[in-house]
């Protein structure tokens, strides 16, 4: 049997991509460590943060909606955040995207993040009009615990914290 060049070049490449469909990382692998209930902590622009965080995949498991918000019985001096993240991943550009929805209005939310994952941690540069903010997730699957560090530019031009937050999941009653 005479086998055509086309032929054999198309079940070749079938079968490469057949195979490596198989073997890719799915890119939900590290945003499934993040679902379900957490306590936050940390500092936000200097002050102490008491938030919870819960998470949860939506829309065929398209998009991790993270809902973040203060704490009901934060010590009254906390300032009061509400926030709403859909995080996702485009496969064409080969990025993750965030989308940022929060009680200061939709002025912020008009600008994406978009990330590249590192191991464990998803990097998001967000290019705001003020300046460009930087927004890492960093796993530790030793301490099943993330850490979301924020930076943002000065209008120096140097870069300083804006957050650093830990999630842990809540302690049972």
């Amino acid at each position: 049997m005479k086998v055509s060049l086309p032929l054999m070049f198309s079940v070749s490449a079938l079968l490469a991509i057949s195979s490596s469909a198989q073997t890719a990382p799915d890119w939900r692998d590290l945003a499934d460590t993040m679902t379900g209930d957490w306590s936050m902590t940390g500092q936000v622009m200097g002050q102490q943060a008491h938030h919870k965080v819960h998470a949860e995949w939506m829309l065929n498991r398209q998009f991790l909606r993270i809902e973040e918000s203060t704490v009901l019985d934060a010590p009254k001096t906390e300032r009061r955040y509400d926030a709403v993240w859909f995080l996702g991943y485009d496969s064409i550009s080969d990025r993750y995207v965030i989308h940022l929805l929060d009680g200061f209005g939709a002025r912020f939310s008009e600008t994406l993040g978009y990330g590249v994952r590192s191991g464990n941690q998803l990097q998001f540069v967000f290019e705001y009009p003020d300046g460009p903010f930087h927004t890492t997730f960093r796993w530790s699957p030793d301490s099943n615990k993330w850490e979301w560090l924020m930076e943002q530019k000065g209008k120096d031009g140097n870069w300083g914290q804006f957050a650093d937050l830990f999630l842990a999941r809540p302690k049972s009653p």
